[in-house]
């Protein structure tokens, strides 16, 4: 039990309530004992006076024992707690009613009584006790003197006697303080267990929030969180919430946040999987055949004519440059997502970037029988970006466009002025992507277009490389397709400001692999 936090906090609330409790009675106890003696000395204040102004107790320094031994035995009838002791005028003990073995003092301190007699209000004063050398006692007192005016002796009335010199003989002796006690004591009980309910109504939330934790280690962090929210008990209403309330919000965040990271995590597993299945077979496959067609060359030399071994050299380079270039992809996706890539920003003509691509890649059209063009106004203001990874997303794009286009088709790119923005659109009149690949087609190692006339090349690469670009640059590429009908891609980059853009002459980190 008290490994918990119910049992560690009910240990040191019960133990709390006991000390207050405890403290209470005691305090209560000895308020009371005051208060008694207080009351007890004011009733009697006069008893003493009363006694001298009737008897003669003293004269010429002498004791009147008949005069003593009458008070004493009155006094003992009216009330036997009384205690009388008759003093000389430096405080000695000359008489008394005790019994002869109980008085341990011989004489008594005038100071209180000399407070007494003057007329002090702050009771109660205490005097010192002839039965004990140590403990003191309320009383009355008052002077006895001679005829002419002075003091000769005092009479010193102790009031209680031995009949309360204890707690335990007061309770006994006062029906009030044992009712007060105990009701002292119910009231504590009663706090304490309404406190320890209230405890356990406080941590309540807090072991559903343990056991909801458990619950989602133990599940391997595969299941998410199954917390409740208060602000969603009642959607519209506002909810009170307090630090519990955030906590149990907190870990119902972050689990789910663990949980979609599981899953992309295994999600990307997955990837992984694909990645090395595909990209085992697309380096298997050129490989397979380079090395066929030079072990060939190799076996065959001197049997082979001259446009033969031409032949198969063709075949050799054109699979060694495809696998080149599928290394170069992969490099090229792996140092865009590295941490220390970053564009140089700079002011530069889209217009003339995208008509240097196209003149590129014209004769690449030409032999596909793929009409290539271009389109644009002529006073479109500079962009800012990479000129680098914008000529490569351009590329990218344009060359998917011709490898997705059948003989007669036509690739387009248009350039358009959007709300401080250049609008850039690459559409073909190609076979489209299907609606399921349109989700995926910007993955890693996704490839589209498997089963279209065998044009589909590559591990899948160009375009998670073009995404990644687009994102360095704080863009995004959007796509629209028709099957059979022709794709369009389109970004956009923000116009030039001088005043934010730092323009440099240096030449971009990023390097374009052939």
């Amino acid at each position: 039990m008290f490994t918990t936090l119910y049992g560690k906090l009910a240990s040191v609330f019960i133990g709390l309530f006991c000390l207050l409790g405890a403290g209470a009675i005691v305090l209560s106890l000895y308020t009371t004992g005051l208060y008694f003696q207080e009351v007890n000395q004011k009733l009697n204040q006069t008893l003493a006076e009363r006694i001298v102004s009737e008897k003669i107790l003293m004269q010429d320094g002498q004791v009147n024992e008949a005069a003593i031994k009458e008070i004493f035995h009155q006094l003992m009838v009216i009330n036997p707690s009384i205690e009388v002791y008759l003093l000389d005028a430096t405080g000695t003990i000359l008489n008394y009613s005790a019994p002869p073995a109980k008085v341990k003092r011989p004489r008594v301190s005038l100071d209180p009584l000399t407070r007494f007699v003057s007329g002090a209000q702050d009771f109660p004063i205490l005097g010192d006790d002839p039965r004990d050398h140590h403990r003191q006692k309320i009383f009355s007192a008052f002077p006895i003197e001679t005829l002419d005016g002075s003091i000769q002796g005092y009479l010193y009335v102790i009031l209680g006697g031995e009949e309360f010199d204890s707690v335990a003989q007061m309770l006994e002796g006062s029906y009030i303080l044992r009712v007060g006690t105990w009701a002292v004591v119910a009231i504590v009980l009663f706090a304490l267990l309404t406190g320890l309910f209230t405890l356990r109504l406080l941590t309540r939330r807090i072991r559903t929030l343990a056991v909801a934790m458990e619950t989602f280690k133990r599940s391997d962090f595969s299941e998410p969180s199954a917390l409740v929210s208060p602000s969603h008990v009642q959607p519209g209403r506002i909810q009170q919430r307090d630090e519990i309330d955030e906590l149990g919000q907190i870990f119902s965040d972050m689990a789910d946040r663990i949980h979609q990271q599981i899953q992309q995590l295994k999600r990307t597993d997955q990837l992984r999987r694909e990645l090395i299945a595909n990209v085992s077979h697309d380096l298997r496959t050129p490989l397979t055949s380079l090395q066929g067609y030079l072990e060939t060359l190799s076996l065959k030399e001197g049997t082979l004519s001259a446009e033969e071994q031409r032949a198969y050299l063709g075949i050799a380079i054109a699979h060694s440059q495809q696998l080149g270039h599928l290394i170069a992809e992969l490099f090229e996706l792996t140092k865009l997502n590295s941490q220390e890539m970053r564009p140089h920003l700079e002011p530069f003509a889209l217009g003339e970037l995208v008509q240097d691509v196209v003149q590129t890649l014209t004769l690449v059209a030409e032999k596909r029988h793929v009409h290539l063009d271009m389109h644009g106004p002529a006073d479109l203001p500079c962009v800012s970006g990479d000129i680098g990874l914008i000529e490569r997303v351009l590329e990218n794009l344009i060359e998917n466009a011709i490898r997705y286009t059948p003989d007669g088709g036509a690739v387009t790119v248009s350039l358009h002025l959007q709300h401080e923005q250049v609008m850039t659109q690459i559409s073909d009149t190609g076979f489209g992507i299907p609606a399921d690949d349109l989700p995926h087609i910007f993955d890693r190692y996704y490839r589209v277009g498997k089963n279209q006339q065998g044009r589909a090349t590559g591990a899948g690469l160009g375009l998670a490389i073009t995404k990644r670009i687009l994102e360095l640059h704080g863009s995004s590429i959007a796509v629209q397709s028709v099957v059979d009908t022709g794709t369009t891609f389109s970004f956009h980059l923000p116009v030039a400001q001088s005043s934010t853009i730092q323009v440099t002459s240096a030449a971009s980190e990023y390097v374009p692999q052939a």
